[in-house]
């Protein structure tokens, strides 16, 4: 109980800092935003650097890890130049299908076995973010596209922590996700900076902080309960984003996004079912 409050937290947090992102891309270019979003982590990782030195990054596969860090940094900055143009709650919910593309890249990639009836869930779960999506219609902005994108970066970053795992502490994994990251938002920033008020350097300022707590809190939840067991918890995010959206921009979803919304939470609910029933065979 204490692993999914603390994971709930985070989430929670997590929309708050997105909140943020989407306010201050009124004013400010989505790469400023995203390289202010990992200064957070940065900083995290700078501390443990002095409290453990150099073999923080001691790294058995250090370019799978350089790897996720691009992967980190370009699955951020596509999800804010999202939200720029999309409200948060139907970017959140689109979204979710980075699940049922872990599932399908695990069996491409890593040679997974995956049964028929998540490769069901997988489809029906895809149909569902068509509803929300609705393409030719001009319903829904086309950088709601971005979010897809920002899906599939987000499943090969977690197929790429799969594969780490076994090689590397998790806190050498946050290292590098972080400080590649940043690096490399940084090349950007000399050709789209805009110079920021005093209250969006604040706005910065707390996001930034926000993140790395978030951030923080996710990894120690992790450590307190199994994946199975947290892994519902993801969908608490649009719960967060609808709350959000609304008191700050005054957006709510439509209909159609609701429902598209529900197919893709049952399906990803089922989905994670039948992973939790085949680790229990496992074990």
């Amino acid at each position: 109980m204490l692993g999914i409050a603390t994971l709930a937290l985070g989430f929670f947090l997590f929309t708050a800092v997105d909140t943020t992102a989407k306010f201050l891309t009124d004013g400010l270019h989505p790469f400023q935003i995203v390289w202010a979003r990992q200064l957070g982590l940065v900083a995290g990782v700078v501390i443990l650097l002095f409290m453990k030195g150099p073999k923080l990054l001691a790294s058995n596969r250090p370019g799978l890890q350089v790897a996720r860090g691009l992967m980190a940094a370009g699955s951020a900055a596509l999800f804010i130049f999202a939200i720029r143009h999309v409200p948060l709650a139907d970017a959140v919910a689109v979204s979710f299908v980075a699940p049922f593309l872990v599932t399908v890249l695990g069996a491409l990639v890593l040679g997974e076995v995956v049964g028929i009836r998540r490769w069901i869930a997988v489809t029906i779960g895809f149909c569902g973010a068509l509803i929300i999506l609705r393409p030719g219609l001009g319903v829904v902005h086309p950088a709601a596209f971005l979010v897809v994108g920002a899906a599939g970066l987000f499943a090969l970053r977690q197929i790429a922590s799969r594969s780490l795992g076994n090689a590397d502490p998790t806190t050498t994994t946050v290292a590098y996700t972080a400080l590649v990251s940043a690096a490399v938002l940084t090349l950007p920033l000399p050709f789209v900076w805009e110079a920021p008020t005093w209250q969006q350097i604040q706005l910065l300022a707390v996001m930034a902080v926000l993140a790395a707590f978030a951030e923080t809190l996710v990894i120690r939840a992790f450590e307190l309960a199994q994946a199975v067991v947290l892994a519902p918890v993801h969908y608490t995010l649009l719960i967060w984003a609808t709350i959000w959206g609304w008191l700050v921009f005054g957006q709510l979803p439509d209909g159609w996004t609701w429902i598209g919304a529900a197919i893709i939470v049952a399906t990803g609910l089922y989905t994670l079912h039948r992973e939790r029933l085949a680790t229990q065979r496992k074990t």
